[in-house]
């Protein structure tokens, strides 16, 4: 009974790996928003060891993603690594913070997030043309700006934060979306990083739960990109669905903890 209960878990760790590798893949966004979400599926009952493992998670992926994007020549290198370098001591602080916070409130600040980027996600993405900025004192200062906030945001829910990367790096510095979405993934995969180090260091980290759900990130995100390249002129409908994925479980997540929060 109990080797049962141990193959069923597996499976369903590197399914749900599996799905968020494919959401990835296929999205170009949305795993970390999932990996959390997933992991509650898995059976993790503790919010910070949720947390903390999800961003191991997702900062492997990152970096898997990543290095597709620099074949393809899609990252700016000096942006990426001084976007990555301020965002980890943002990233830093706010994980240090979200350890501190109740678990079932830190959920609760979660859901409101997920409302945030379903919303986000709902806007049609465009391809805008962008100016490139002079690198001035002016770019710099909004460079670091954008990084300390992202990676600040990123460390305190555990998520990955492209959603707020890509447009930060976008606003800080005028490169088209497609070099900062590759460029972000680099801080995607740091800021996660930093974030599982530090909640590791409390022990709030299930390494075995992570290496199962990063196996199958991997060969779900090989996956996600194949089918995304079939599927491009549909992306806007795929990211108004995953949107109203998001708002349900976002709307699941803030009725179940309201009541906790009530209570107390």
């Amino acid at each position: 009974m109990e080797q049962t209960d141990v193959s069923t878990s597996i499976l369903s760790a590197v399914g749900s790996g599996g799905i968020v590798g494919f959401m990835l893949g296929l999205l170009g966004g949305g795993g970390s928003i999932l990996a959390t979400l997933l992991l509650y599926i898995v059976g993790v009952t503790q919010p910070h060891v949720a947390i903390g493992t999800g961003a191991l998670a997702v900062s492997v992926n990152a970096f898997a993603n990543f290095a597709t994007h620099a074949i393809r020549g899609h990252v700016w290198w000096r942006c990426a690594a001084v976007f990555s370098a301020l965002g980890v001591l943002g990233a830093l602080g706010g994980s240090s913070l979200g350890k501190a916070v109740d678990g079932d409130r830190l959920i609760f600040l979660f859901g409101i997030l997920m409302v945030v980027v379903g919303v986000l996600m709902l806007k049609p993405k465009k391809s805008v043309a962008v100016d490139c900025g002079p690198v001035d004192l002016r770019m710099c200062l909004a460079t670091a700006a954008a990084a300390l906030a992202a990676g600040a945001a990123s460390g305190f829910f555990g998520v990955g934060g492209g959603f707020l990367i890509v447009p930060g790096l976008m606003l800080a510095t005028g490169m088209p979306m497609i070099n900062a979405i590759g460029t972000s993934l680099l801080s995607v995969g740091a800021f996660g990083l930093a974030t599982a180090l530090n909640y590791a260091s409390s022990g709030l980290v299930d390494w075995w739960l992570a290496v199962e759900f990063i196996g199958g990130g991997i060969v779900g995100g090989v996956l996600g990109m194949l089918l995304a390249t079939r599927l491009s002129a549909y992306k806007n409908i795929l990211h108004r669905l995953f949107a109203a994925l998001i708002f349900a479980v976002a709307a699941y997540i803030l009725y179940r903890n309201w009541g906790t929060l009530l209570t107390r």
